[in-house]
């Protein structure tokens, strides 16, 4: 008698596990190499499965406690656990809608009792949770949750119009108060210098009023002494003269008019020469 051996060999790839069944039945797992299998005794390569870490995109809606509805976007990501690869073949037959149907029901169940901006900033618990609920179920099936992200959510069109209005309406209203700001500064810094050159300017034309007086006087004074017979009267109406047609002089030769018209005669002379006369005596009486 002649016995017949008919073997066939077959090689499962790096990061994927085969699945051999005998007749029907789980025999073994093939890990990654070459392997020997006997079709002739109902040994055959059922299916393979890959050990990666896959990652699946789950867009959820749902609405908020304050009732806005938003899009939810979480991606998990997860594998096949090594040693359990045969329950991952046989228990669920589509894995990536089992984990999306359990992330819409916990989405849905603590979404509704958070408010939208406490969502924004408590998204990582929301994650959390879901992991948390994933980790319970999916860890039967000889699947692992590796992690969930909440990458984005998404208000309604409407409601993120809104926000970006009253984010800009206060970032408005702060610019207005700052702006405010610097014009009040502006203006009393301005207030102050004008304040302080008015004084500085009262200051100088004080000084200057003052050295005329003074100068006149010790004038009055010198050519009393040296002319004998002359009074302060006499000697203060040539002064006044003298000064009247300078003025008119420098008037003539400075100013950009061709013509000028000024009240001229010895009444007016006379006027002036009064007037400056007193304001001489009162100045010197304040001094005494």
């Amino acid at each position: 008698m002649v016995s017949a051996f008919f073997l066939f060999c077959g090689c499962v790839e790096q990061a994927n596990v085969a699945v051999v069944e005998k007749w029907g039945r789980f025999l073994r797992l093939a890990e990654p190499g070459l392997h020997f299998f006997n079709p002739c005794a109902g040994e055959f390569v059922a299916g393979t499965l890959s050990t990666r870490v896959q990652s699946l995109d789950v867009r959820v809606e749902t609405k908020t406690k304050d009732n806005v509805f938003v899009q939810l976007i979480c991606t998990i990501q997860y594998r096949v656990v090594k040693a359990n690869v045969d329950d991952a073949y046989y228990e669920l037959q589509n894995p990536q809608q089992q984990i999306q149907s359990y992330v819409f029901d916990v989405v849905r169940a603590i979404v509704p009792r958070m408010e939208l901006d406490n969502l924004f900033e408590q998204k990582n618990d929301v994650a959390k949770a879901v992991l948390e609920e994933l980790e319970k179920v999916i860890s039967d099936y000889g699947y692992s949750i590796e992690h969930i992200l909440l990458v984005d959510i998404i208000p309604d069109a409407a409601v993120r119009k809104a926000m970006n209005d009253i984010n800009a309406a206060q970032r408005l209203q702060l610019a207005s108060v700052y702006k405010g700001e610097a014009e009040k500064i502006h203006l009393v810094k301005k207030a102050e210098g004008e304040a302080e050159a008015k004084y500085l300017s009262g200051v100088g034309i004080a000084k200057q009023r003052q050295a005329i007086t003074d100068g006149l006087r010790e004038n009055i004074l010198n050519f009393s002494h040296t002319v004998s017979g002359t009074s302060a009267k006499e000697v203060m109406d040539l002064i006044m003269v003298t000064q009247y047609f300078d003025t008119i002089k420098e008037l003539g030769d400075n100013s950009k008019n061709t013509t000028v018209f000024i009240p001229h005669g010895p009444g007016h002379v006379r006027d002036i020469s009064d007037q400056i006369r007193n304001g001489v005596m009162e100045a010197s009486s304040s001094n005494v």
